[in-house]
């Protein structure tokens, strides 16, 4: 808790973000078990509540995104072109995610085989996105933040 109180505005966020990300995944794993119990009223619970944590997270993210983008923040052209090419790759996915929970959420919506493997399917490309965006853009996000921080000091002192 204390050391909270050290890390920059976007390190909180990127330990928010984490965080989110193993809830994501935990909610996922949660849908498939319950489906393999066959217990499907339990299963689109679960799926509901995953559908809220994505959709919140993933605005979250476009936020963010959008801000570092398009405010003041400066990034090296290299990250930028890092961040502006995940947000490209993962439009698609975000928009197939989105419209696949939307429809399973549904009170009349059944969780069927189709379902489960469509579920499955996007879980894995899920993860792996998770993986990558950890890895690589939070990185960018986390050194972006503290070059602000040094230039600010180095600016001070001149």
């Amino acid at each position: 808790m204390f050391s909270l109180l050290f890390l920059s505005k976007n390190q909180r966020l990127i330990k928010k973000w984490k965080k989110e990300h193993e809830r994501i995944v935990l909610l996922a794993h949660k849908v498939i078990a319950e489906y393999s119990k066959n217990n499907h009223k339990k299963a689109k619970k679960i799926l509901i509540s995953l559908n809220n944590l994505a959709i919140d997270h993933i605005i979250d993210e476009d936020l963010k995104f959008y801000k570092l983008l398009n405010g003041e923040q400066r990034i090296l052209p290299e990250r930028r072109a890092s961040i502006e090419d995940f947000i490209d790759t993962f439009k698609d996915i975000k928009i197939e995610l989105m419209s696949f929970l939307t429809k399973y959420t549904r009170k009349d919506s059944i969780l069927d085989d189709k379902f489960f493997q469509k579920f499955n399917e996007l879980a894995e490309v899920l993860i792996e996105r998770i993986k990558y965006e950890e890895k690589n853009i939070y990185a960018i996000l986390d050194i972006s933040k503290e070059k602000e921080k040094w230039n600010k000091i180095k600016h001070h002192i001149s």
